[in-house]
């Protein structure tokens, strides 16, 4: 009889044992009892009770985490494959403690793990990458590719010392989990009922192996592609600035509803305070010495069409061989490829012109303007068309060798190359509006606004030729990784195993930029080009959307500008138009090369203790890692001139973990260990990257990197107590503090730049805003988590069960304030990015017979998603209101081997809402901001395994 070895990963001996065996579940379609005989039997004291579809992978995933001496909450094949979900992203919502947002486009896209947004991603044990970042996109990971995804909460000394968040590991499936000959495929249409669009999504994996005169061979091969053709749409209020009342005192030189300016050095009012100005009615500035009333109203409104589609193709392949009992040998190559492209039509009104101003209406009680009609309005609408591509390889050697009975060595060799590159093409075409009627909160957050010749939007001869903008990116990176860890057992005493390992990483990574723009030809100094019209253009050249917002907000459905598709494969025509140099005298500029070198090395082990004549397992050991970063960096504004920098750093990190049986049902565990989180390569770069003065504040707005900056440090306690109180069902509670320290934020500084490239806007004042290690922050919380399958239920019920938790959460931070000149005057306290401070989600599951299906609900409270720019009068953070998702899956499984499924994705047709808040100042009535629509999905497909 063929021996069958355990392939394992990297993991204390706990979460291996168990780990491999779910991991073999997920993958075990041949035989399909393996997995959930380990699901069920690792319940001590049960009986060997076989479980099948959605229960097992519940269960398995309960016993992942229920054998490990680390807090791990996993996802096996069942759940990623069985829900409606096309990514790890989307499959990771349902995990405790798990947060995700950034819904555009039809599917999740940012994942944060107890609010920290920078979990370690690995694939296989091994740190990935997308291009220059320093994590992988995890959206580009297919569902359909993933046999296990494990979410460590916790960290030992044997994992990578990154990700404050935690650990996310996703594993692949490799030939050597399967008995014998394997092969399983999925195809789905997927209808995007925003975009009016049906979608394939297909899989196929083969795998076999074979008893050879030179000992066991396994080749698995698994594909997958997804397509997805969408539509966002959504509609904004702008920013806040204040304007004369109708009757400006005398003195002040401002006319009725005149927009008051910041004026040189600030001189009228100070943009980008933390809590904007002050909107009590009567609030006055001091205008030219003398104390003016004023009104806060918003300096514009628009509307983005957006039409994307993306593809991703993905495969892994992997080669086995096990010459003898005692050792194997995998060799695996993992590709995750993006193709994608966006046309955002947009539409852009200012409402802030004085020369015939009408009617304001305030909020009761305050100085906010809610709705107001101006006339001679500028506006512009704006033809985006944008493209991007990323192609990321893996490639992989990894051996194992037995020690004997009791010892392990595993040596492993990865190198990795990842690209993304981008180009954008824009043309903008403004007018003057006769007039123009806003309601900024016409109900719901969503503004209201018309002009008073609407129909006029689609005549492509009333928008005249504006500006251009011509950018391209391109980003790569690529990693020599080698790793050689051993461990060795006892079965008796206090000493039960010990582990060693060193880890070296060489990273290189490279960015590459072009931009060019301009203005029309006809007037190169103007920035409202009265000339040549769009309809002077090729009719397809103009683009006219319909329908937009699917009648959820009284706005605009439909206008006329410049066809993005039409740009794209027409750009030398238009930057003819322009003056501007044709394609194949393009070049990209260097922005930065970076070279990081990371050494690690740790030590650790396991003990056991009896007390109470029940079983303490403890587990410690310290990771020393050393990283030697060299950059070189280019100055674009400066001829290409060289900057290079130099930062080393090191580090002990140690950790432990206990974890005590206090009866066979009852266990609690506590976890301590230290973590880092490095800078983004393109937050060390010290050049700047500048954006004209668009609004007439008398400056710009820019980014620059800070070259010296250092790791993030946190301290982390977790402290679990979990009851296995029934087979298959648990309830657990952890508590979780986090001591962070060197949080990197954003300082802004007023700088004087000339010479610059700025075409729109043009100006040499600019607030330049650079990230520094001046922060230190605390987050904590409690999560809490049910499985519960009960086996007391009748008849047709029988096989009804439910999984959920919630989670608590408290953030805080220190800001540093800073005056123009960049000067700390003191500091002020937020909420980590990001963070909502309650969320749950709910499954309730059914598993009887030919039928299993799951019924999905995640709800997160509103959270801080950003600080806007310091250029206007609201105050600074961009929060985001409640968000839900309300799922249903269904299958259907004709014979053991086919089954047919129905996914729906968002029922309830949630929307993404945001606005101005900053502690006690804002509101998501009066400082509402954007709104977009969430596409709704329906799927029908076919699975089948052999």
């Amino acid at each position: 009889m063929a021996f069958k070895p355990v392939v394992m990963c990297s993991a204390s001996i706990f979460s291996l044992l168990i780990g491999s065996a779910a991991y073999a579940q997920a993958a075990g379609g041949a035989t399909g009892t393996v997995g959930e005989d380990v699901a069920v039997a690792a319940q001590a004291g049960d009986e060997d009770i076989v479980v099948t579809g959605v229960r097992a992978s519940i269960v398995g995933a309960l016993n992942v985490r229920k054998e490990s001496v680390q807090i791990i909450d996993s996802i096996v094949a069942e759940d990623v494959g069985k829900l409606p979900d096309n990514n790890v992203v989307e499959a990771l919502q349902r995990v405790t403690g798990v947060q995700v947002t950034d819904r555009a486009g039809g599917e999740a896209a940012t994942v944060t793990i107890r609010g920290l947004a920078d979990p370690l991603t690995t694939l296989n044990g091994r740190n990935i990458f997308t291009a220059a970042g320093q994590s992988f996109a995890l959206q580009d990971v297919s569902a359909n590719l993933v046999g296990q995804v494990d979410v460590y909460k916790t960290r030992s000394a044997d994992q990578i010392e990154t990700g404050l968040a935690g650990q996310i590991d996703v594993k692949t499936r490799r030939p050597f989990d399967f008995d014998g000959f394997a092969i399983s495929g999925l195809a789905r249409g997927i209808y995007n009922e925003q975009a009016d669009t049906y979608n394939p999504n297909v899989a196929l994996l083969v795998s076999d192996r074979w008893e050879t005169g030179i000992g066991d061979i396994g080749v698995l091969i698994n594909g997958s592609y997804s397509r997805t053709k969408y539509r966002n749409m959504s509609t904004t209020a702008g920013a806040m600035v204040p304007f004369a009342t109708e009757t400006p005192p005398a003195g002040s030189g401002l006319s009725p509803l005149e927009r008051i300016f910041p004026g040189p050095d600030n001189v009228n009012w100070q943009p980008g305070l933390d809590y904007g100005l002050p909107t009590a009615a009567g609030s006055t500035l001091n205008i030219n010495g003398v104390d003016t009333p004023y009104y806060l109203s918003r300096d514009a409104v628009f509307s983005s069409d957006l039409y994307g589609k993306r593809e991703r193709p993905s495969f892994n392949a992997a080669l086995q061989w096990a010459p003898n009992s005692s050792s194997v040998y995998t060799a695996e190559v993992f590709y995750a490829g993006f193709r994608g492209n966006t046309f955002n039509s947009l539409q852009f009104s200012f409402v802030d012109w004085w020369g015939n101003p009408g009617p304001v209406e305030l909020y009761d009680g305050t100085n906010i303007v809610k709705a107001r009609t101006v006339d001679d309005v500028y506006g512009f609408n704006s033809g985006d068309y944008a493209s991007n591509k990323t192609d990321s390889f893996v490639y992989a050697l990894n051996g194992q060798w037995d020690l004997g009975e009791r010892g392990k060595i595993i040596g492993d060799v990865a190198y990795q190359t990842s690209t993304n590159k981008t180009s954008f093409i824009a043309m903008r075409t403004d007018r003057v509006a006769d007039q123009i009627s806003v309601d900024f909160n016409a109900g719901g957050g969503v503004p209201s606004y018309h002009f008073n010749d609407d129909t006029l939007l689609a005549d492509p001869s009333v928008w005249n030729l504006a500006q251009l903008y011509d950018n391209a990116d391109k980003n790569k990176g690529s990693a020599a990784t080698l790793t050689l860890d051993g461990y060795y057992t006892w079965d008796e005493g206090f000493l039960r195993k010990v582990k060693a390992g060193v880890r070296y990483d060489d990273r290189d990574t490279s960015s590459y930029t072009r931009t060019q723009s301009a203005n029309c030809p006809d007037d190169p100094n103007s920035t409202n080009c009265l000339a040549t019209s769009l309809g002077a253009l090729p009719e397809d050249a103009w683009f006219t959307n319909s329908g937009f917002f699917d009648g959820r907000a009284d706005v605009p459905t439909s206008w006329t500008l410049a066809n993005g598709y039409w740009l794209n494969g027409n750009k030398d025509v238009v930057r003819s138009l322009y003056g501007l140099t044709a394609g194949d005298q393009l070049s990209l500029g260097r922005v930065f090369d970076v070279n990081e070198v990371t050494m690690s090395a740790y030590v650790m082990a396991d003990g056991e203790l009896s007390i109470f004549g029940r079983p303490l397992l403890l587990e410690g050991g310290v990771r020393y890692v050393a990283v030697t970063t060299k950059s070189n960096f280019y100055d674009r504004l400066n001829g290409g001139a060289l900057t290079r920098a130099s930062n080393s750093t090191e580090k002990f990190l140690p950790s432990f973990t206990a974890r005590y049986e206090i009866t066979p049902k009852l266990r609690v565990r506590f976890n301590y260990g230290e973590t880092l989180r490095r800078p983004n390569f393109s937050d060390l770069n010290p050049n700047y990257a500048l954006t004209g003065d668009l609004t007439n504040l008398g400056y710009g707005s820019g980014t620059a990197g800070t070259a010296n900056l250092k790791p993030t440090h946190s301290k982390n306690y977790d402290l679990a107590l979990e009851w296995y109180f029934e087979r298959n069902s648990a309830i657990y509670v952890t508590g979780f503090r986090r001591e962070i320290s060197g949080l990197v934020v954003p300082l802004t500084v007023m700088e004087y730049i000339p010479n610059n490239d700025i075409v729109a806007g043009a100006t040499d004042y600019f607030a330049i805003t650079r990230p520094v290690n001046a922060s230190d922050g605390v987050l904590k919380g409690v999560e809490v988590g049910l499985t519960y399958f009960p086996n007391y239920l009748p008849s047709i019920l029988d096989g009804l069960g439910f999984q959920g938790s919630l989670t608590v959460l408290d953030s805080n931070q220190t800001i540093p304030m800073t005056d123009s000149a960049g000067n700390v005057t003191g500091e002020t306290h937020s909420d980590f990015f990001n963070v909502s401070k309650f969320s749950y989600n709910a499954t309730l599951a059914y598993d009887k017979g030919p039928i299993n299906a799951r019924l999905s609900y995640i709800w997160r409270k509103e959270f801080l998603h950003h600080n806007e720019a310091r250029l206007f009068a609201n105050p600074i953070g961009v929060w985001y209101k409640p968000e839900d998702s309300l799922d249903f899956q269904l299958t259907w499984n004709v014979t053991d081997n086919v089954g047919l499924t129905f996914d729906a994705v968002n029922l309830l047709k949630s929307k993404q809402q945001n606005y101005y808040k900053f502690d006690n100042a804002g509101n998501s009535e009066q400082f509402n901001l954007g709104t977009l629509l969430l596409a709704r999905t329906f799927a029908l497909g076919a699975r089948f395994s052999f």
